[in-house]
C-alpha cells in the first residue's frame, strides 16, 4: 500500500524507535555551509558527519544550504520535506544477512537550483552566516583540463561567466562572484573546500579560482589569495545511486514517504587539512580526522580505491555485469585487482605511517563485494576521461619513469578502451556518459591522427592514447601504447574473463 503521509518535521514523532532523527531545534539552524553539488554523495558523507557533530556539540551555526548545479530533482523531492531525508547504511553480517541502519538527517536548511537564480547563489555565498563553501561537482565540474590542471578558458560556462557577472553557470564562476560580493560588502574571507576525487583538490581549486579572479579584477585575486583558505581533503564512502526500489523499501521501514533518501556503506573515511580561515564544526568528534597534510591520504584513495574501482567497472561493464558485487564474483577478477594493488599501485604510495596497505587493500575488496549496495558498474564507469588522469595515469607515469612494469595498469586502461566500444560482449549497447565522448569518438575515427603498419586495433588504441586532454604526452610512449594495445586486442578477441585469466603469474602476454 502506498504511503500517503510524508516525512516532514511534523511527522518525526511517528518514526519507529530504531530510526535516529534530529533532536535539536531546526528553527535555530544557521546556514554556515554552502555546498555546491548537493547530490547523493555529499548527503551521505559530509552531511552525515556534520549531523553527528551538531548532535554532539549542539552548535547550530553550521546548517547546510545545498545548491543543485543543473537539475531540480533534489530540490523538488526535498522541499516538501523541509530538507529532511533518510540515510540508509547497508551491509551484510558475518552470516550473510543483509542489514540496514536508518537515520534522518535534519540540518539541510534549503536546496537551491543554480540555473533558476544564480544571483541568489552568489548572495548566499556572500551571506554573513556563511563560513565554508564546499563542493562535490565531480571532476568535470571544475572546467579544467584533467591532464594539465589548467582552467579551460574556452569552456562555454567559463566564457559565459567572465562576460556575465550576475548569472554565473560554473562552480568556479559562482565562487569568484560570491567572494567578490563579500569583498565589496566588507565581509571576511571563507574556507573553500573541495570534496571531489582530484589530487590536491584544494590546491587545484585555489589555482582555478585565482586564475578566474585575476581575469575579473587583480584586486579581487589579491584579496582571495591573502585571505581565503583551500584545505585539501580525502573523502571515502561508497554511495550508489538511489533507485525506486530503495525509495519504496526505506519509506516502508520509516512508515513515512521519503521521496529522496540516500544509501551508503557503513565505512566512512575523511581526512581534511585543518585550514579554515573562519570557524568550522567539530567534525573530528564525528569520524573525520583533521590533518596537517592530506596528500598521502589523497594518493591512497585515488590510486588504490578509485583506480581499482574504475578498473573493475570498465572490465565488468564490458562483460555485461551490472553491479560491483557481481563483478567481484567474476572468475579471476578479485585476483587481478589484488595483484594490481599489491604489485603496481601500493609500491607507488611509499610508507604510510599507521596504514597497513596490505590490510587496506583487502578491506577495500570486501567493500566492493558488498551485495547490499548493488552499486551499478555503469555509474562507476561514468566520466572516464576526467577520472583516468587522477586515478591511473599518475601511477603509470611514475612507474614508466622508474623503468618499472605497468602490465596490470595497462590492462586497467585497456578496460576503458574496450568500454568505449559502447556495447558489451553480448552486443547490448550502452551510452557512454562522458563530457568528452564526442571528441574521443572522433579521435578514434580520425585516420590522420596516427599511422602505423600494425593491426587495426593497435591503430585505434594509438589514436585514442594520443588524445592529449586525457593522456598528455603518455601517448608518445611506445611501451605504454604497446602494453595497452596488447590487452585491448585480447579483450576484443577473447573477452574479459579469458583476459583476466592471463594476468596470472604463469601468463605473460605483455
Amino acid at each position: 500500500m502506498e504511503l500517503v503521509k510524508r516525512l516532514t518535521p511534523e511527522s518525526l514523532g511517528a518514526l519507529p524507535v530504531d530510526v535516529a532523527f534530529p533532536g535539536y531545534d531546526r528553527k535555530q539552524l544557521l546556514a554556515g555551509i554552502v555546498h555546491l553539488g548537493i547530490g547523493a554523495f555529499v548527503r551521505a558523507h559530509l552531511a552525515a558527519v556534520n549531523e553527528a557533530a551538531i548532535l554532539q556539540t549542539g552548535d547550530l551555526r553550521f546548517g547546510i544550504v545545498g545548491v543543485s548545479m543543473r537539475s531540480t530533482e533534489t530540490r523538488d523531492a526535498l522541499a516538501p520535506q523541509s530538507g529532511l531525508y533518510s540515510l540508509a547504511l547497508r551491509d551484510v553480517s558475518a552470516q550473510g544477512e543483509r542489514r540496514e541502519r536508518l537515520q534522518v538527517i535534519g540540518h539541510l536548511i534549503e536546496v537551491m537550483v543554480a540555473p533558476e537564480n544564480p544571483g541568489a547563489v552568489v548572495e548566499r555565498i556572500a551571506h554573513e552566516h556563511t563560513r565554508i563553501v564546499s563542493l562535490t561537482v565531480t571532476e568535470k565540474g571544475y572546467c579544467h583540463d584533467p591532464a594539465s590542471g589548467a582552467l579551460l578558458l574556452t569552456h562555454a560556462d567559463i566564457v559565459h561567466d567572465l562576460a556575465h557577472a550576475g548569472s554565473p553557470r560554473s562552480a568556479i564562476g559562482m565562487l569568484v562572484r560570491g567572494l567578490d560580493r563579500r569583498r565589496q560588502d566588507g565581509k571576511g574571507p571563507l574556507a573553500l573546500m573541495s570534496l571531489d576525487n582530484l589530487p590536491s583538490n584544494g590546491k587545484l581549486l585555489r589555482a582555478l579560482v585565482l586564475e578566474f579572479a585575476g581575469l575579473v579584477d587583480a584586486g579581487l585575486r589579491a584579496w582571495i589569495e591573502a585571505g581565503c583558505s583551500f584545505p585539501n581533503s580525502m573523502v571515502d564512502r561508497i554511495v550508489p545511486r538511489t533507485t525506486a526500489a530503495d525509495i519504496d523499501g526505506i519509506s516502508s521501514r520509516l512508515g513515512l514517504r521519503d521521496a529522496w533518501p540516500v544509501v551508503a556503506e557503513p565505512y566512512l573515511e575523511w581526512a581534511v587539512e585543518d585550514r579554515f580561515v573562519a570557524e568550522r564544526p567539530r567534525w573530528d568528534l564525528a569520524g573525520a580526522r583533521f590533518v596537517a597534510s592530506a596528500e598521502a591520504f589523497e594518493r591512497l584513495k585515488l590510486r588504490m580505491v578509485n583506480a581499482t574501482h574504475s578498473a573493475l567497472a570498465y572490465l565488468a561493464a564490458s562483460a555485461g555485469v551490472a553491479t560491483a558485487d557481481a563483478a567481484m564474483a567474476m572468475p579471476f577478477m578479485r585476483e587481478f585487482l589484488q595483484r594490481l594493488v599489491d604489485e603496481e599501485i601500493a609500491p607507488s604510495l611509499g610508507h604510510m605511517p599507521g596504514v597497513d596497505l596490505k590490510a587496506f587493500g583487502q578491506q577495500m575488496l570486501v567493500r566492493f563485494s558488498n551485495p547490499a549496495l548493488a552499486h551499478k558498474t555503469q555509474q562507476i564507469a561514468m566520466d572516464g576521461s576526467q577520472k583516468l588522469p587522477q586515478r591511473l595515469l599518475g601511477t603509470v607515469r611514475e612507474r614508466l619513469a622508474q623503468g618499472l612494469p605497468i602490465r596490470l595498469l595497462a590492462l586497467a586502461v585497456a578496460g576503458w578502451v574496450r568500454y568505449l566500444d559502447g556495447a558489451d560482449e553480448a552486443g547490448r549497447p550502452y551510452a557512454i556518459q562522458d563530457p568528452l565522448a564526442q571528441q574521443l569518438a572522433q579521435a578514434v575515427a580520425d585516420p590522420v591522427l596516427v599511422v602505423h603498419s600494425r593491426g587495426a586495433q593497435h591503430h585505434r588504441v594509438a589514436a585514442l592514447l594520443s588524445f592529449a586532454p586525457v593522456f598528455g604526452d603518455l601517448g608518445q610512449s611506445p611501451s605504454f601504447v604497446d602494453a595497452v594495445s596488447v590487452w585491448a586486442e585480447l579483450l576484443k578477441q577473447r573477452g574479459v574473463v579469458a583476459t583476466l585469466a592471463m594476468t596470472r603469474a604463469e601468463h605473460r602476454p605483455v
